[in-house]
C-alpha cells in the first residue's frame, strides 16, 4: 500500500469526483430518456455523498501547528523585574505587621502559663 498525505489525496480525489459528475451531466444532456436521467441522477447523488466523506476526512486530519514564540528578552526583563517588586513589597509588609516588639521578659511569662496549663497544673504530664 502506498503512503499519501490526505491533502494530496482529497485533491486527487476531488478532481476524480469531479470528472465523474461532469460526465454524469452530459449523459443527462445527452438522453431524454428517463431511465438514463435517473440512472444519472443517482449517480451524481452518489458522487455528493462521497465529497461530503472526503471533506469531513480532510476535516479530521491534523494540521501543522506553527509553534509558539519563545519570550523575547524584554518580556523576561519584565518578568524578572516585576518578581523583585513582589518580594521587596512582601518584604516591607512583613516589617510592618511585626511591629515593636515586646521585651522577652513580657513574653516568656504568657508562654510559661500556657506551658503549665497544658501540663495540666503541676504534676508534670502533658
Amino acid at each position: 500500500m502506498t503512503q499519501t498525505d490526505i491533502p494530496t489525496w482529497c485533491l486527487n480525489f476531488q478532481l476524480a469526483l469531479m470528472a465523474a459528475l461532469d460526465a454524469a451531466w452530459k449523459s443527462i444532456e445527452a438522453s431524454t430518456d428517463p431511465a438514463v436521467l435517473r440512472q444519472a441522477r443517482d449517480k451524481a447523488k452518489a458522487i455528493g455523498d462521497l465529497a461530503a466523506m472526503a471533506r469531513k476526512v480532510a476535516l479530521i486530519t491534523p494540521r501543522d501547528r506553527a509553534k509558539p514564540a519563545g519570550p523575547t528578552l524584554t518580556d523576561v526583563a519584565a518578568a524578572g523585574l516585576a518578581a523583585t517588586q513582589g518580594v521587596a513589597n512582601v518584604s516591607a509588609m512583613l516589617m510592618d505587621s511585626l511591629g515593636p516588639a515586646a521585651p522577652v521578659a513580657a513574653q516568656a511569662e504568657p508562654a510559661r502559663r500556657a506551658l503549665d496549663k497544658l501540663k495540666g497544673g503541676r504534676r508534670g504530664r502533658l
